[in-house]
């Protein structure tokens, strides 16, 4: 049995749901430390789809320009929320997709020329990811003074198209 294997999937998917309601509220040209929203977007999933599964053996995005991983760099490109979107949708399949040709043994083993272990990367993805979702979640807040629904448990979430929470006493609830 892959408990390990089952225990990232139900994890990972919330991190996913939360990067999406980031993405359908946040100003996209807002400007955070230096470059405008969407490319802090873009910096957390292509890192996440460069570095979940093994960043030693990847091929770029069609649209991707050198570079434009770096919100410092200037990019020639500008990629819509849609597109955004879209990008994100094909890294969920492609990381469960991958996590279902895992077993919890292989976790321990490092991907090809790569000198992480799959688990080390998995766990630098969460973290990365929660990080930079934070990041604009603080941009939306700050903007707008209200808090993005914030998913831990994807099982106990129903996408209703509810972006905003309401902070109250320690919780945040549905607006």
């Amino acid at each position: 049995m892959n408990e390990l294997i089952a225990v990232i999937k139900d994890t990972v998917k919330p991190n996913f749901l939360n990067i999406r309601t980031s993405i359908k509220a946040y100003d996209r040209d807002a400007v955070c430390c230096g470059a405008p929203c969407w490319r802090w977007v873009y910096h957390a999933l292509h890192s996440a789809d460069k570095w979940f599964i093994n960043p030693y053996v990847y091929e770029e995005p069609p649209f991707h320009e050198e570079g434009m991983d770096n919100p410092d760099n200037p990019s020639s490109v500008v990629l819509s929320d849609e597109q955004l979107l879209d990008y994100l949708d094909q890294i969920e399949q492609k990381t469960l997709d991958y996590l279902d040709s895992l077993t919890d043994e292989m976790l321990y083993g490092r991907p090809e020329n790569c000198p992480y272990t799959r688990l080390e990367l998995v766990l630098r993805q969460y973290r990365h990811l929660s990080f930079h979702t934070g990041m604009i979640n603080g941009q939306i807040a700050a903007s707008t003074g209200r808090f993005t629904m914030w998913v831990s448990q994807a099982d106990k979430y129903v996408d209703d198209g509810v972006l905003f929470g309401r902070y109250r006493k320690g919780q945040v609830t549905a607006n």
